[in-house]
C-alpha cells in the first residue's frame, strides 16, 4: 500500500470514499455530498490531498489545509476518510503519518483537529497512539445525521 499525491485519476474513487463518510453523518461536518465538479474543485483546492492506494485502487484519503490565516497560518487542519470495507487495516494510521510528513514539508508547525467526534473511538485511539494532545471537550459540538448532538474533542500535535 502506498500514499500517493492526489491526481485526477483518483477523482471518482475519492468522491465515493468522501461521500461515504459524509452520508454516514457521524464524523465530518459536511452535509452535502460531492459530485464530479465539486469534488474536483475540493480535492485540488487543498494544500495537499493524499490517497491511500492498494492494488491500484483508492482505499482512503486525507485533505490538508491551513486551519486559519495570518498569525495563525502556521496551524493546519486535516480530515481523513477510509473506505468502509477497508477499515481496520491500519490505513488511517498510514494516512495520518503521511499527513504529518506533508504538513512539515509545507512549512506548517502544528496540526490541529477542530472536531473529533467523541464517539469516534478508533480516531481517538489512533491520535493518542501518535502523540496528539486533547484540548478538552466541547459539549454537543457535532450535529449527527439523526438529529442528536455529540461532544467533540479538539486535538493538536507539534510538527
Amino acid at each position: 500500500m502506498i500514499i500517493d499525491k492526489y491526481d485526477e485519476k483518483y477523482l471518482t474513487e475519492a468522491i465515493a470514499i468522501w461521500n461515504e463518510v459524509v452520508n454516514d453523518g457521524q464524523a465530518f461536518p459536511q452535509t452535502e455530498p460531492l459530485n464530479i465538479e465539486s469534488g474536483k474543485e475540493f480535492f485540488e483546492s487543498q494544500s495537499y490531498t493524499g490517497i491511500a492506494v492498494d492494488c491500484g485502487k483508492a482505499v482512503g484519503l486525507y485533505i490538508l489545509h491551513p486551519n486559519n490565516i495570518g498569525r495563525c497560518g502556521h496551524i493546519c487542519n486535516a480530515s481523513y476518510a477510509v473506505k468502509g470495507s477497508e477499515r481496520g487495516r491500519g490505513i488511517g494510521e498510514l494516512l495520518v503519518k503521511d499527513c504529518l510528513t506533508q504538513a512539515k514539508k509545507l512549512g506548517f508547525g502544528i496540526l490541529q483537529f477542530n472536531a473529533v467526534v467523541a464517539t469516534n473511538k478508533s480516531a481517538l485511539s489512533l491520535y493518542k497512539k501518535l502523540g496528539f494532545t486533547q484540548l478538552g471537550t466541547i459539549p454537543k459540538g457535532f450535529l449527527k445525521k439523526d438529529g442528536t448532538y455529540e461532544d467533540i474533542i479538539p486535538h493538536y500535535i507539534n510538527l
